[in-house]
């Protein structure tokens, strides 16, 4: 494949997955907007985001699987349609029902798309220029998250919500019109096992549930989880002696790549609290406005814009373990300074601080992605695509549930500072065992 050709076949795969990332960012500011229209309690609308969290993380594995049955770019060209066709229902919901289901819906098709685009993507571009692209793949995720919020926005103040999921239309089409420059391929054509994959669904479905219930009926959420436990095991029983198993259990087994899998969950899990806490911490400890909050979280994702390509391209040229644990010190550092740091009187260091959070988790994400996938054989690179968005959500829902129970057990004002110090902790942890795949 030409150089030129590449490029256009990345950027396709770019475009569906900024398509992906972009909806779930934009949903969350049209929460109240949703509950006004439709009648219900803000945290019924709430289920807006979890039923399509709820989608993504259970569908992952299975369609990561399909891809390399049936070829990557059937599977995820469909995941792409899945997309557009529901975020029209979702546009069209006259209840809350509807809606939910629509999501619900549309995570299945966001979870083909994220969970086969690197996959996609390492079919297409040379090995020493792999980092390269996962870097750019993390910037426009990146920049995706961050411009969400700010185009849900403008768009809310001319607009109803239902036309945040209405201009998915004309996009995903130019979108599916961009992925017929993606090779094609025959699969394996080993057929997925149903049964698992409904284990696979009931467990991160027990998982997910369980820690939306955890503040307010702990109780449920422990069933829920033992429940999990008890699919997941079942899961392993039925798939531990076949060569390609749902749950990647051969990809498990080498040991770079198990490496990458536990420091990715440790990196994500100090992200998602450390995201969670600095909101709680600017709005109520330091009493700042919502527009003053965002801004100063501003820089953190404008850092891994900058930094995620970089580390792309260092990545390919020197050994990821070393990026990965820079990354995680400076992260960690960030994280404590943020922590310890009097803001009080002077809210002005902040920037600096947060901005050091944004390089460090730059430069630890791409190569840590990188060796994921080149640790994995290139038939399975399906599997570890599914494996590395199943690890990065079960990192991100892991820091959600932490600082739930923080801020069961200590006040609002204390519970950020002490998740923002966890959130180093866990993201030194990610540095440190990254060293261990060298």
């Amino acid at each position: 494949m030409s150089r030129l050709r590449y490029a256009e076949a990345v950027a396709a795969v770019l475009a569906a997955v900024s398509l992906v990332v972009l909806d779930a960012a934009i949903v969350n500011v049209a929460l109240p907007a949703i509950s006004r229209s439709l009648h219900v309690t803000p945290g019924q609308s709430v289920g807006v985001v979890t039923a399509y969290q709820l989608a993504l993380i259970t569908a992952l594995l299975p369609c990561a699987a399909l891809g390399e049955s049936i070829g990557y770019r059937r599977v995820f060209m469909a995941g792409v349609a899945i997309f557009i066709g529901a975020s029209v229902l979702c546009a069209l919901s006259p209840s809350l029902p509807w809606l939910l289901a629509a999501r619900f819906v549309q995570g299945l098709g966001g979870a083909a798309v994220m969970a086969l685009g690197v996959a996609l993507i390492r079919q297409v571009v040379p090995r020493e220029r792999l980092g390269t692209a996962i870097g750019w793949n993390a910037m426009v995720v990146a920049f995706s998250a961050a411009a969400g919020p700010t185009l849900g926005a403008a768009v809310l103040s001319v607009s109803s919500w239902p036309w945040l999921f209405a201009m998915n239309l004309p996009i995903g089409l130019a979108t599916m019109a961009a992925c017929r420059l993606l090779p094609s391929s025959s699969g394996t054509r080993r057929p997925v096992d149903l049964v698992s994959a409904a284990l696979n669904a009931g467990g991160f479905g027990c998982l997910v549930i369980g820690a939306e219930q955890l503040p307010s009926a702990p109780v449920m959420a422990l069933a829920l989880w033992i429940s999990a436990c008890a699919l997941f095991a079942g899961l392993v029983r039925r798939e531990a002696s076949r060569g390609a198993p749902l749950i990647p259990l051969d990809l498990l087994r080498l040991q770079p790549l198990r490496v990458s899998v536990i420091a990715s969950v440790c990196c994500f899990m100090g992200q998602a609290a450390a995201l969670v806490s600095l909101p709680f911490y600017l709005r109520h400890a330091l009493g700042r406005e919502a527009l003053e909050t965002g801004l100063y979280m501003t820089p953190w994702p404008v850092a891994v814009m900058v930094t995620a390509p970089l580390a792309g391209r260092l990545s390919d040229q020197i050994s990821g373990a070393w990026l990965c644990l820079t990354g995680g010190v400076l992260l960690a550092i960030g994280l404590a300074l943020a922590s310890i740091w009097p803001l009080h009187h002077d809210m002005t260091p902040l920037l600096p601080i947060t901005l050091l959070c944004g390089v460090g988790f730059g430069l630890f994400q791409t190569p840590n992605n990188r060796n994921m996938y080149m640790s994995a054989p290139s038939e399975r690179s399906g599997a570890a695509g599914g494996l590395q968005g199943t690890a990065r959500l079960s990192g991100q829902t892991a820091g959600a549930v932490l600082m739930s129970t923080l801020f069961g057990v200590v006040s609002v004002d204390l519970a950020p500072r002490l998740g923002l110090g966890i959130g180093a902790g866990l993201a030194l942890t990610a540095g440190l065992v990254s060293t261990l795949r060298r």
